[in-house]
């Protein structure tokens, strides 16, 4: 149960009762997101559980689910759209208010889960066999990636520059490297971080504190990056970003500032160099499903960004070590641990 931060705590609740086309889903594993973190965002809401990053086995199911049954290993998006809507007909599924209310009860940090049907219907997705519970956790923030780099219309053999290293900057690096990008660049403000980066395919870690323009320059043929995906909300990190977008370059933000923080940005630089500034955040069904293929096929190795591994007990020290973002990347709860 979250409280803050600083404040998580261990509580006993009932197991939740399902009714017809819902599912009771055993959460074998539950990633800490960097959103569970946002204390900003989450603290107005507390206590609740969190935990959206789930995957577990089917324990029941209620009257009329068909394609579900017991037993079977899942993966399940706590945010599903409603595919009618003006926003859902045209493409922009995030924005959707179906997708912005539904969730799963009562959080992925928790033995057990009820899975509405709507979340039956289109957010629950068989783990193949070569998929384990961990990484099938990743599977909604890699879709959350791939929704991400499609806006941003990335291509096979772009520049890319990926501000922030933590585990959205880590998948963006991956799936990049998968979908066949040219040169990979990362910052970070960590030595931990920039590490991780390496190993996770790019081919030149910088330190927020260099001249990441010069850097990019001095090994990209004099040209800046084609795409540059931040993935913090720092305002350093956004100056650095339109410092660092070629002509004809996108600006792809995947992560927030803070509510009603002003950010300035030199249109006049934009418009004279034609670039595009793109916000994504979420992902739609096809894209967990594509999550899950590359993960299946090895092409995202998801395994390696895993540093900690913690039972439901030690959530709080899971918390901490996000929140501190320094020697961690990804921390999976395990309840049944």
């Amino acid at each position: 149960m979250y409280y803050n931060n600083r404040d998580v705590r261990v509580e006993e609740m009932q197991n939740p009762q399902i009714g017809p086309g819902e599912l009771l889903v055993k959460v074998r594993a539950s990633g800490i997101c960097g959103s569970d973190v946002m204390e900003w965002y989450r603290i107005k809401k507390a206590p609740l559980v969190l935990g959206h990053e789930i995957a577990g086995e089917v324990v029941a199911a209620g009257e009329g689910v068909k394609r579900f049954k017991v037993g079977d290993r899942v993966t399940v998006a706590h945010h599903v759209p409603c595919n009618t809507c003006h926003y859902c007909l045209n493409g922009h599924y995030s924005v959707c208010e179906t997708l912005r209310t539904t969730n799963f009860y009562p959080g992925g940090f928790s033995e057990y889960i009820r899975i509405p049907p709507i979340n039956v219907d289109r957010g629950t997705f068989i783990l193949p066999d070569e998929i384990s519970y961990e990484e099938g956790t990743f599977a909604e923030p890699l879709a959350c990636t791939l929704l991400g780099q499609r806006k941003a219309g990335f291509h096979p053999g772009q520049s890319i520059l990926v501000i922030g290293s933590g585990i959205s900057g880590l998948l963006h690096i991956q799936l990049a490297r998968a979908l066949g990008a040219g040169r990979v660049f990362a910052v970070d403000i960590t030595d931990y971080r920039l590490k991780m980066a390496k190993q996770a395919g790019t081919d030149i870690a910088i330190h927020a504190k260099e001249d990441v323009p010069a850097r990019i320059r001095n090994t990209n043929h004099g040209r800046l990056a084609d795409l540059v995906i931040v993935c913090t909300g720092a305002a350093s990190a956004i100056q650095q970003a339109l410092n660092s977008v070629d002509r004809g370059g996108t600006i792809l933000f995947f992560a927030p500032t803070e509510p009603n923080v002003s950010t300035p940005i030199n249109l006049w630089d934009l418009w004279r160099n034609c670039n595009s500034v793109i916000m994504s955040y979420a992902g739609p069904p096809d894209d967990t499903a594509t999550a899950i293929e590359l993960i299946r096929a090895g092409r995202v190795k998801v395994g390696e960004l895993i540093t900690h591994r913690l039972g439901l007990a030690d959530t709080a020290l899971g918390f901490k070590l996000v929140a501190e973002a320094r020697d961690s990347v990804k921390v999976i709860i395990e309840p049944h641990k």
